[in-house]
């Protein structure tokens, strides 16, 4: 900044303008600027646009194409998870089918073991007064003769 004002200080008016002069210098750097301005756009700002917009289509291209994919895997997704639940309900559905037939078989062994129990029963029962009216008679017949024994002994 000091710089500047010393040199703007320091500089000589000569003739008509001074420093502000706008002779034919003026449309020389207009027609510089211009020059430069297209000479940059042809060889700098054209590629480097050219390469910013094929950037922008490949990401726009890429994002498309992540957005199907997303959209195909949430399709696969629930189609899936359909397939998970209806298999799901026919396997518990299985399961209370197998549970039913499983007790409904119990049960008929249980009915087939309680009857052959209870028929044992029966015959051990059976068999037990039968023993028991043979003990019963054959005891009946020692204490008759122990009877007979008796009497004879106190008769003596």
């Amino acid at each position: 900044m000091i710089n500047l004002s010393i040199l703007i200080s320091s500089s000589e008016v000569s003739g008509p303008g001074g420093l502000f002069d706008f002779d034919a210098t003026l449309p020389l750097v207009v027609i510089q600027f211009l020059l430069l301005m297209i000479i940059l756009n042809i060889i700098l700002y054209n590629p480097l646009l050219t390469v910013i917009d094929e950037r922008k289509e490949y990401i726009l291209t890429n994002l498309s194409k992540a957005s199907e994919t997303l959209a195909e895997a949430n399709k696969l997704t629930t189609n899936y998870e359909q397939e998970l639940d209806s298999v799901r309900r026919e396997a518990q559905l299985e399961i209370t089918n197998s549970q039913k037939i499983h007790k409904e078989i119990l049960d008929v062994e249980l009915n087939i073991s309680q009857k052959y129990i209870d028929n044992l029963l029966d015959t051990i029962t059976k068999d037990l007064f039968v023993k028991r009216d043979i003990a019963f008679n054959s005891l009946d017949e020692v204490v008759q003769s122990l009877c007979e024994n008796i009497e004879t002994r106190l008769a003596i």
